[in-house]
């Protein structure tokens, strides 16, 4: 029923009449008079349930509408929109509204910023290494089998983190994370998918394997460093300029958010591995001080080419994830790990006070994914998360040893697994973490989250 909810095609013959004006959907039914006998509570619970289920689904077949009626003024009223569903209303709520801009007078809801632009690795590639000639991939099922299209090279059952902060602009409505897509509203393409028209939204550039050193990764073969993707961007700039002119696209380069979360990959396919000399090379402190001596030449890259709003994301509790439990032999977190990577998010924070004291117009905000994962890992339940020490899909010890195969039955409790594979998160944990960070305090995402960089003028 909720996959094949139709559009109501009678407001659709209803708009084409000029009509633009819709009453609320349905009373609060379950407060009715003649109904309270059949219950013992204030309130006929199943009722309730069904009025509210209803009502979501005609607001998800309403933005639809939306976006079929881009001209003219259409408003609709919903009864749960303004309240949160729960307590006093109950299935009735106050009023909210949402408008097609167009018409004269009509509210308009405008996207937080023009575009965005996304650095990274596997945790938020989402396609551009399909075509590459690397061992880094996730272009087969059962990768995407909770996405709407199937199987596109996240890294995930379903959407990754970044996926989650584009579209939290329905982040107050609970269907909206899954509405969006399901409606056509766009997520920004890969790189190697972006058209001369996509770019003008935001171009996703997430390489998996890739790292803040040109040699990570080597051991999966293809995959697109941090400075490579950089010089996709410069490319992408190119385009811009070429079809909105310098003027139009440096302003509108400067108010886009550029997120950025590189590192993993340079201690679990570099650091890590017994093939790189690295560990050789440097102790702890040392490799985190070489990581961060890149990476801030790079940030510094993007400055100067215009980019003014940075989101960086931290590295997560490393010495978690199945990956590393599956070695542990009492099948626990390794401090060990956890400790090595410490200096780099600690030199990370360092780094962005210093950006946001020293360049001009630059505004830098942290996502302390550590301290998030931490929570997760730690009040698990209260999350709804049952299964923290293995993957959904894997093969081996904590499902962690092999990832993900092609066309491997996954576990069925999706939601109630914290890693999807060896190394990534499920769909639950991105949407979560994704949560936090949009409009998150400063526990989590420091000095202020991403809504309020975003609001920045």
């Amino acid at each position: 029923y909720k996959q094949t909810f139709p559009y109501p095609s009678p407001f659709i013959s209803l708009h084409k009449q000029q009509s633009r004006l819709f009453p609320p959907p349905f009373p609060p039914l379950s407060h009715q008079p003649f109904l309270l006998p059949l219950s013992l509570q204030p309130c006929v619970s199943p009722i309730m349930a069904l009025t509210k289920l209803t009502t979501k689904l005609l607001f998800v077949a309403i933005l639809g509408l939306l976006a079929f009626t881009q001209v003219g003024h259409a408003q609709f009223f919903n009864g749960t929109v303004g309240g949160d569903g729960d307590g006093e209303g109950g299935d009735g709520g106050d009023y909210g509204e949402v408008a097609a801009g167009g018409g004269r007078g009509a509210p308009t809801k405008e996207a937080l910023v023009p575009a965005m632009f996304i650095f990274g690795d596997s945790l938020i590639d989402n396609g551009n290494n399909n075509n590459l000639a690397s061992l880094a991939k996730a272009n087969y099922l059962p990768y995407g089998i909770d996405f709407n299209g199937g199987p596109t090279g996240r890294f995930s059952n379903g959407y990754t983190m970044v996926d989650e902060i584009e579209m939290t602009l329905c982040v107050v409505l609970e269907i909206c994370v899954h509405a969006a897509e399901q409606l056509g509203l766009p997520l920004i393409p890969p790189y190697t998918e972006a058209t001369n028209g996509d770019v003008t939204r935001g171009v996703n550039y997430a390489s998996a394997a890739a790292g803040i050193l040109d040699d990570t990764g080597r051991n999966f073969v293809g995959r697109i460093p941090f400075d490579q993707q950089i010089g996709n961007f410069r490319n992408t700039l190119d385009q811009l300029t070429g079809k909105l002119g310098a003027v139009e696209t440096a302003q509108g380069i400067g108010r886009s958010i550029f997120f950025v979360g590189m590192g993993s990959n340079d201690y679990l396919n570099n650091y890590l591995m017994p093939n790189y000399p690295t560990r050789g090379q440097y102790n702890g402190q040392q490799y985190a001080d070489l990581l961060v001596h890149q990476y801030t030449r790079q940030l510094n890259t993007l400055y100067n080419l215009g980019a003014r709003k940075f989101v960086i994301a931290g590295l997560g509790v490393m010495g978690c994830i199945p990956s590393i439990l599956a070695q542990s032999p009492a099948g626990l977190c390794s401090e060990e790990v956890n400790k090595l990577v410490t200096p780099f998010n600690q030199n990370v924070k360092a780094m962005i006070n210093n950006f946001n004291a020293n360049l001009p117009g630059a505004r830098f905000t942290y996502i302390d994914i550590a301290k998030m994962f931490r929570e997760v890992l730690t009040n698990s339940e209260r999350y709804g998360f049952s299964v923290v020490n293995r993957g959904c899909c894997g093969i081996g010890r904590n499902a962690g040893q092999i990832t993900c195969l092609p066309f491997q039955t996954p576990c069925n409790e999706r939601g109630q697994y914290v890693f999807w594979d060896a190394f990534h998160p499920t769909e639950a944990v991105n949407v979560l973490m994704g949560r936090k960070a949009f409009n998150g305090d400063t526990t989590y995402v420091y000095p202020i989250n991403i809504e309020q960089l975003a609001r920045i003028g």
